[in-house]
């Protein structure tokens, strides 16, 4: 499977970075209670920084609000992930555990302030581009709801838009059946490579560590192509 980032997203972002992981033979199952408790420890201290903190105070929070609107999407109207997480956090309406897939991806995206999408490798077709959502395009959320892609970064695969920042697709989502799977990384543009490497890498090592499996990554970095 080829991941390629379009032209028109260079050219909107140019320091557009992301993480790339895919993952071979997994179990997702429940998750050990050691995930659950960082999950809701991490989220509680979130909480207690909103004591002196507003949410465009976390960097990473504030960085894709930016990002946001170079595309052509009103932050204070769409959310993307992270903050939406934070969101939640900040009226203490926690995140509850989904399973070990979904609450790992949880846990980073709110430990590094990105969002982060995982999806089944098996439901998708051909090579998967990242660009700028069209106007006619929509899929049903992982909200539940039919989602307008118009001007949000997307990922899609042959069929189509299966992915985004702002929230991902019911179609490829993974479930208890995952035995292969994409995961990618919505880094900060202003992210340095190492950083991005090292953050790609832990995530990589913690999501095998539970699940099993193996996996490799790569960071794409549209400044370099």
């Amino acid at each position: 499977m080829e991941i390629r980032v379009s032209t028109e997203l260079i050219n909107l972002i140019p320091g557009f970075k992301a993480g790339i992981i895919t993952y071979k033979n997994i179990t997702v199952s429940e998750s050990p209670q050691m995930l659950k408790g960082r999950l809701r420890l991490f989220q509680e201290s979130i909480y207690f920084d909103f004591d002196s903190k507003t949410m465009t105070d976390f960097p990473g929070i504030q960085e894709w609000r930016e990002v946001f609107k170079q595309t052509g999407k009103d932050p204070n109207r769409y959310r993307h992930s992270a903050e939406a997480l934070y969101r939640r956090i900040q009226k203490q309406n926690f995140v509850p555990s989904v399973q070990s897939a979904t609450d790992l991806n949880n846990f980073f995206s709110l430990k590094y302030e990105v969002p982060i999408g995982i999806y089944d490798a098996d439901v998708l077709k051909g090579n998967v581009e990242i660009r700028i959502g069209a106007t006619e395009e929509e899929y049903i959320g992982l909200n539940g709801r039919s989602n307008s892609l118009d001007h949000l970064i997307v990922s899609a695969d042959q069929d189509g838009p299966f992915g985004s920042p702002f929230v991902d697709s019911e179609r490829t989502a993974v479930t208890l059946k995952t035995r292969n799977a994409l995961q990618i990384i919505y880094l900060q543009p202003s992210t340095d490579l190492d950083k991005a490497e090292k953050l790609t890498e832990s995530l990589l090592n913690m999501f095998v560590q539970i699940h099993g499996g193996e996996g490799s990554y790569q960071i794409i970095d549209a400044a370099k192509k």
